[in-house]
């Protein structure tokens, strides 16, 4: 168990927090990775426009996570 716990917080990258692990997040690395990740994106682009029909990825940082969020029905219900 031990081993997927440090695998789970120390590695493996979230997509609901754009792809950081928890433990970045919880020591605010969070913001700088994803503005590295931003920076090479955009390099990517400018130098090879034609591979991106849009913008690029979204690298914002997230600013709440929730658990198993609800619906806003339930939380109108209460």
């Amino acid at each position: 168990m031990l081993n997927f716990v440090n695998w789970y917080n120390n590695e493996h990258r979230h997509s609901a927090i754009k792809f950081v692990t928890p433990a970045q997040r919880h020591r605010n690395q969070d913001t700088q990775v994803l503005a590295k990740r931003h920076a090479v994106y955009q390099q990517a682009k400018a130098k090879h426009p034609e591979r991106w029909a849009k913008e690029t990825r979204d690298w914002t940082p997230v600013s709440s996570v929730t658990l198993n969020p609800s619906s806003s029905e339930d939380n109108q219900r209460g």
